[in-house]
């Protein structure tokens, strides 16, 4: 996925390059910036003696030594002094620099801290917003893999409206329809054998070939019914267009080019490339969802699309029904989408 929020220990993160949120004399310090010295060793503090300091919003580059990543990237954020002191375009200009440092040390996999949000006080929901904007503009143009690492759902709060919203949204589509209570019975006609249940699948697409009574050819006698086997070549013959199929005729349809919405679906560039190859590729559930919003469908044409792959969209799920939120209300900001799954600990949209 080329943006993923992950939950981890930055200093663990297997990439070519981790991003330090560091000071200006770039000595090491606490929170992150201490944590990855100490990881790195004294052959970080060594090389960073060497390079002169950092000025608020650029970034310099040293080797990763001890840790399991090629390269550190050292960015200084600003201190939030209320948001009048230049302090949204310093912190910008922490991830462009970062990133156009992995671009020219050809690194295909990046991981950052929230920039700033600790000690430095940067407000966290906004701290955030401006770390995904950046970065997904840069993946609009260049391929690569960027994870914005935290240790909790705690680290950052998306917009507390949003949230609220959406748990409210949760509260009437998933608990209240899907609590059954204990002394609760379900009653059948009669029981749901499989055969029950096979009859009534294959009667309501019009399958069984019920007939009335009538005098079968056969044996010249009057019959109550007769079944009508449906014939498998036919009904193989007549398949419905595929998910890939269905995928490139939107992208035809919404006017966008391939680049434009596997980039809009924080989907692979590989990944797109195996879908567009196969007309059978079966995607996950996630990478449905990612292209619906993507190419910001309807309810009923994400529901179509997901059929196409085997899936559909449960009032069961919770993962199921934040997605039917922000479709209902025209939120096709995939990026926002995945913050707030992440504050509810559901996977994210994507590769």
């Amino acid at each position: 996925m080329p943006l993923k929020i992950i939950r981890n220990d930055i200093t663990k993160i297997p990439c070519d390059a981790v991003v330090n949120a560091a000071n200006r004399l770039l000595a090491g310090g606490g929170g992150v910036d201490g944590a990855i010295h100490r990881a790195a060793g004294q052959e970080l503090y060594d090389a960073c003696s060497k390079l002169g300091g950092c000025p608020t919003g650029k970034a310099k580059i040293t080797d990763g030594f001890n840790m399991p990543c090629k390269y550190i990237i050292h960015t200084v954020g600003p201190v939030w002094r209320g948001g009048d002191k230049n302090e949204p375009e310093l912190l910008a200009s922490c991830y462009r620099e970062s990133l156009i440092l992995a671009k020219e040390y050809k690194c295909e996999s990046v991981a950052f801290p929230l920039i700033s949000a600790g000690a430095y006080g940067y407000p966290k929901e906004e701290a955030l917003h401006i770390a995904v904007s950046e970065i997904s503009r840069f993946l609009m143009k260049n391929e690569m893999t960027v994870y914005i690492v935290v240790y909790d759902s705690e680290c950052f709060q998306t917009s507390k409206k949003l949230l609220s919203d959406v748990e409210e949204y949760i509260d009437q589509h998933y608990i209240d329809e899907h609590f059954t209570p204990r002394n609760s019975t379900v009653f059948y006609d009669e029981p749901p054998s499989k055969l029950n249940i096979m009859e009534r699948m294959l009667g309501a697409k019009g399958l069984t070939g019920r007939a009335d009574s009538h005098s079968c050819r056969s044996c010249h006698l009057p019959c109550e019914e007769k079944t009508v086997e449906p014939d498998l070549n036919e009904m193989l013959d007549s398949l419905d267009e595929s998910f890939s199929q269905m995928l490139l005729r939107k992208i035809d349809e919404k006017g966008m080019t391939d680049v434009q919405c596997y980039k809009k679906a924080n989907i692979d560039r590989k990944l797109f490339s195996k879908i567009r190859s196969n007309i059978n590729y079966k995607p996950s559930k996630q990478t449905v969802l990612a292209f619906a919003i993507a190419l910001e469908l309807s309810l009923d044409e994400t529901r179509d699309m997901l059929m196409k792959a085997g899936f559909a969209l449960s009032h069961s799920s919770k993962f199921d029904v934040i997605i039917e939120y922000f479709i209902k209300n025209k939120r096709y900001d995939i990026f926002e989408i995945n913050e707030v799954l992440f504050s509810f600990d559901q996977l994210m949209l994507g590769s």
